[in-house]
């Protein structure tokens, strides 16, 4: 894709409309690998797991992560309270001044807190961070998180984890329709095709962890999602035809009549 088209993000420039997860992946080699093949510029991170602590060994070690814009998460935190402390925490290590606000509402589901997510938004952009809450489906609480500063907002294609794809297309494409700041769809992206359908409806960028880390072959799975993401950033840019409610309106219109041969004599 041309350099024209970037991301503009909380005043970053990325080329790639691909975030990438660090989540679950079978070893750090495997990891970096796959990061480098899908091309990704931003990737996310738990700051629960760097053990900003020092008494355990990081899993990202292996991860050169000053060649990327880091997105640090708050996966983990239940209440609003305790996303704040681990952004203040990402914030302290040097990390980023992006944070992504992670609540879980429902442990079964991992269904993220509307109520918390929202109230650790507000407070985090108060305090001068760029935040990307990642939110369920729901329309109104995109253009609430909007209204308090969210840099972006990142509905749930799907339960996080669950690679279930877009369980809810209306919801989904009116957000990214209609709220005013950029939409990354996050959680339950399981096929490339996925995060191409996404990117057609017009998002501006998508998420992907599981889909990824969970194939057969990460780094392949990885460029294969990167070329998705593209390519239905072309298709949206190019304008999609629009639907038909019969066959041949287009052919008839524009094409003329083909005059047959006629039928063989039988004499």
């Amino acid at each position: 894709m041309g350099g024209s088209d970037q991301l503009e993000l909380g005043g970053v420039t990325l080329g790639s409309r691909l975030i990438h997860g660090t989540g679950k992946f079978p070893s750090a080699a495997i990891l970096a690998a796959a990061i480098e093949a899908s091309g990704a510029e931003m990737i996310t991170l738990a700051v629960r797991r760097l053990h900003l602590d020092g008494d355990r060994r990081s899993e990202l070690e292996g991860v050169e992560l000053s060649r990327y814009r880091l997105l640090p998460n708050t996966a983990g935190a239940t209440t609003a309270e305790e996303a704040v402390r681990l952004a203040h925490l990402a914030r302290a290590a040097g990390l980023s001044e992006f944070i992504k606000v992670e609540v879980v509402g429902h442990p079964g589901s991992l269904l993220p807190d509307p109520i918390a997510t929202f109230e650790a938004t507000r407070r985090l952009v108060a305090e001068g961070f760029k935040v990307l809450p990642y939110a369920s489906d729901d329309v109104a609480l995109a253009f609430r998180l909007a209204e308090v500063g969210a840099t972006a907002v990142m509905p749930g294609a799907a339960p996080i984890g669950s690679t279930l794809g877009v369980l809810n297309p209306h919801n989904l494409r009116l957000i990214i329709a209609e709220c005013p700041v950029p939409v990354i769809v996050d959680a339950g992206l399981g096929a490339p095709s996925d995060a191409a359908r996404v990117m057609e409806w017009g998002a501006a960028g998508v998420l992907v962890n599981t889909g990824i880390a969970r194939s057969a072959d990460p780094p392949a799975m990885a460029g294969a999602f990167g070329a998705a993401v593209g390519a239905g950033r072309l298709a949206h840019l190019a304008g999609l035809a629009e639907n038909q409610d019969r066959a041949g309106a287009g052919f008839g219109a524009s094409s003329p009549p083909v005059e047959l041969p006629p039928p063989p004599s039988r004499r």
